[in-house]
């Protein structure tokens, strides 16, 4: 699978599980991402994404999105759309 990188965490909730992200490029609900830095490798399915606790679609580059994760992330890892 190819990977092109979309953006950053910068901060992990974990008691919801949920990241932040800083976007670099256009995240979709349906894509598939991976999660990757020193001791993360995740990968999984888009099923939501929120901005400002409102649900949408998808997210461009500059947007500030949360995101259920479906395990620990950290500050400073990288987020790669998968196709």
């Amino acid at each position: 699978m190819e990977r092109h990188e979309i953006g950053r965490i910068t901060h992990f909730y974990s008691k919801i599980g949920v990241a932040i992200i800083q976007l670099d490029d256009l995240l979709k609900v349906g894509d598939r991402i991976a999660v990757v830095g020193s001791t993360t490798d995740l990968e999984q399915d888009v099923k939501s994404i929120q901005v400002e606790h409102q649900n949408i679609d998808q997210a461009k580059a500059g947007d500030l999105v949360g995101l259920k994760v479906q395990d620990k992330v950290r500050e400073g890892d990288t987020v790669f759309r998968l196709s």
